[in-house]
């Protein structure tokens, strides 16, 4: 994970997601009357990165919308693609609140995201991502990915965690339309990865990950599922190879 050139940052949100903003965020008060605790530990100004756990879809709806300053998040590259009606009112919302399309996967797909989230940063804005890289559909916290250690020793920016509690009951998988559910979020304190060592150095990815995910679980007091959020190896060679040598997640 060698740090290199990149170029100009994404567009930072516009008109578009002020105009949303205005909106949806009194709306979405008024209607779910969600417990916001620790706002004031996302700085006003300046690189940061909320790092959250992620129960559903509404999590990256949420976090902009109880926070005081805008935010951008990556989503999947076949939201801003669609043809016809559907496409455009797809890309239409998904740019409303902050979204930033990226082809999401493993390999050059992984840098290409951790890319685009450093660009966001060093453009000194919000950037919220979730170290577990997917949603977790049994309620556990899983293991963290050293992608955000990364972005956070390469940029220099202060990690917000961010426990969200309550949101998989807005909008289960499988649901289609969101319901009125109680809903807590809580901004935990900042913090800085910078004593754990360099961004080239994966022991300090991993012991920074660590970190941010042990004061996550703080928040939200989810069980701990101890292992990352994908499928097993389905080749036998395969799990022992990873068992003995487990190879890096970004």
């Amino acid at each position: 994970m060698e740090a290199t050139a990149v170029p100009a940052p994404p567009k930072k949100p516009g008109l578009l997601y002020g105009g949303v903003r205005f909106i949806l965020r009194p709306l979405s008060l008024l209607l779910y009357r969600p417990r916001i605790e620790g706002a004031n530990n996302v700085p006003r100004h300046g690189a940061v990165i909320l790092a959250s756990n992620h129960l559903s879809f509404v999590d990256s709806i949420v976090i902009p919308l109880t926070t005081r300053r805008p935010v951008q998040f990556l989503a999947k590259s076949h939201y801003f693609t669609g043809k016809g009606l559907k496409g455009w009112v797809s890309r239409t919302f998904f740019r409303s609140i902050g979204a930033v399309s990226v082809d999401r996967g493993v390999g050059s797909q992984a840098q290409e995201a951790l890319d685009q989230g450093r660009r966001i940063l060093e453009a000194g804005q919000a950037f919220a991502l979730y170290p577990e890289g997917t949603r977790s559909l049994d309620g556990r916290l899983y293991r963290g990915r050293t992608g955000i250690a990364w972005l956070a020793l390469t940029t220099g920016a202060t990690v917000v965690p961010v426990g969200l509690i309550g949101t998989q009951e807005i909008q289960p998988v499988g649901a289609k339309r969101p319901r009125i559910r109680p809903v807590t979020v809580r901004f935990g304190e900042p913090i800085d990865l910078s004593g754990h060592g360099p961004a080239t150095s994966g022991k300090a990815r991993r012991t920074a990950t660590d970190e941010v995910m042990a004061a996550i679980h703080a928040l939200t007091g989810q069980e701990l599922a101890g292992t990352y959020n994908e499928a097993p190896p389905q080749n036998p060679i395969a799990r022992i190879a990873d068992r003995v040598m487990p190879h890096e997640r970004i």
